[in-house]
């Protein structure tokens, strides 16, 4: 049987896929779509039996191809730009496609693992895996928020197989280069140390200093290996968090990112203030375009992952960036 693997030159997805590999698993179908071709460098050191494009791989499904070929769907394919405004294409990429994947691995009894989102809490504080506290602030909130209502739908009738779906929340780490303005805060802010010896952030918003505003940023690393822990458990379905549920501030990510960048160097650490007084760390004008479109706090509540069975600590800003920053610096020696 096949492991099907969408968005697996994207950033998580070529993470499972390597994850995958790790563990000797190498019938693997990658699917994505390259029109933006350098995203085929995340899987150059993975091990897969085919690529396909997503257009081709959906017509070839719906034709019957892979009907008994697939034990599982891991489906991280998706436009994750929040600042997208075609909401037609997001709808049709985001929501019907997944929808279209859903019905056939219910057919099959395939198992079935999504990439949701914490952008379907929108600007509530409270991120509890239900209702009242969803309300996504921009369209690609709202893709995947709709096809969430329909998974519970599905779970409340019964479903015939595993059905999961992972809410992420900042993730950052390895394999992800190629996402531009969506890369991670930890990326942006490695590069910028190393054109120009200083880091940017927004200055404050919503009542947070500058560079205050809080996140949870999870390691990719710790999110393949929830999305595995759940492969390897099929009967457990439902939506969960998937962040460190930890909420830090940027802040905190730029020490950890220029901190990095120095100890490369033969350089000794600085605090948040030496950093500051230095000019190392600066501070921008918050866009005008996100105004009304941010959320300034998120802290994922993992406490039905826990109750799921994932036990595993998560990793922290400190551990993680120092981590990504040393994989990077080894790539852009």
């Amino acid at each position: 049987m096949h492991i099907v693997v969408t968005g697996a030159a994207g950033f998580i997805g070529a993470n499972i896929v390597k994850a995958l590999n790790e563990r000797g698993l190498t019938k693997i179908i990658a699917v994505d779509n390259l029109s933006k071709a350098d995203k085929f460098k995340n899987l150059i050191d993975c091990d897969i039996v085919d690529y396909l494009d997503k257009q081709d791989f959906l017509a070839r499904l719906k034709a019957g191809e892979f009907d008994g070929k697939v034990s599982a769907i891991f489906h991280e394919g998706a436009c994750s730009d929040t600042m997208e405004t075609d909401g037609r294409y997001m709808m049709e990429n985001n929501y019907r496609y997944s929808l279209a994947l859903l019905d056939w691995c219910q057919a099959q009894g395939a198992q079935f693992l999504y990439a949701s989102s914490a952008a379907t809490y929108g600007a509530s504080t409270v991120f509890k895996e239900e209702r009242q506290y969803e309300g996504p602030l921009n369209v690609y909130g709202y893709s995947k928020f709709l096809f969430d209502q329909i998974v519970r739908q599905r779970l409340a009738a019964g479903a015939t197989s595993q059905i999961v779906g992972f809410r992420y929340f900042n993730v950052y780490g390895p394999r992800e280069s190629h996402k531009g303005r969506m890369a991670s805060v930890a990326f942006h802010n490695f590069n910028q140390f190393r054109a120009e010896g200083k880091v940017k952030l927004f200055e404050g918003s919503h009542g947070y200093p500058d560079g205050g505003q809080m996140r949870d940023f999870v390691f990719v690393g710790d999110v393949a290996k929830v999305n595995l822990f759940f492969f390897d458990n099929p009967g457990k379905s439902g939506i969960f968090n998937l962040g460190s549920g930890r909420a830090q501030s940027f802040n905190d990510v730029a020490v950890a990112a220029a901190n990095g960048c120095r100890r490369a160097a033969g350089e000794a650490p600085l605090s948040l203030v030496e950093l500051r007084e230095q000019g190392v760390l600066e501070y921008v004008a918050f866009p005008e375009a996100l105004k009304g479109k941010y959320q300034a706090f998120t802290q994922a509540d993992l406490t039905r992952l826990r109750a799921a069975g994932y036990e595993a600590p998560m990793t922290t800003v400190e551990d993680g960036v120092a981590q990504y920053v040393d994989w990077l610096g080894a790539r852009n020696a």
